[in-house]
């Protein structure tokens, strides 16, 4: 019995891994086209983009430490490629508020376009799996 339970454990293990670069859209798969408002409302077309330059597209939230140690990087990558990729940061929104996003752009001088989701259509259209995503 014994046995059964620790080859059970270990078939779990083992299949169970998944890697996040695994989930969500297929890399080189188009982007869908949808439109997300900024913090002013203002609707933006991430659409605008496809076919016209690489876009690096970071889902995040103020209350994300992920986030938070990869803004760094962000910023080096942004100082490196300039204006010849389009960086968007789209807020999920899950215990947001724009003037708490406002703030932390503020704080944190966040090198991308930020965008705020309200009702998580950009999340549900790449399939992001979890902020820093």
């Amino acid at each position: 019995m014994t046995s059964i339970w620790i080859a059970g454990i270990t078939l779990l293990c083992v299949t169970g891994e998944v890697r996040a670069q695994d989930l969500g859209l297929p890399v080189g798969a188009e982007a869908p086209r949808l439109v997300v408002k900024d913090l002013d409302g203002k609707p933006v077309d991430l659409a605008q983009w496809i076919g016209t330059k690489p876009v690096l597209l970071e889902f995040w939230a103020t209350w994300c430490e992920n986030c938070e140690a990869l803004l760094p990087t962000l910023t080096e990558a942004k100082a490196r490629v300039g204006d010849r990729v389009e960086f968007i940061g789209i807020n999920v929104t899950v215990n947001q508020t724009p003037d708490r996003v406002r703030r932390y752009m503020v704080e944190h001088e966040l090198p991308y376009r930020v965008l705020y989701d309200t009702d998580g259509a950009s999340v549900r259209a790449f399939a992001a799996q979890a902020t820093s995503y």
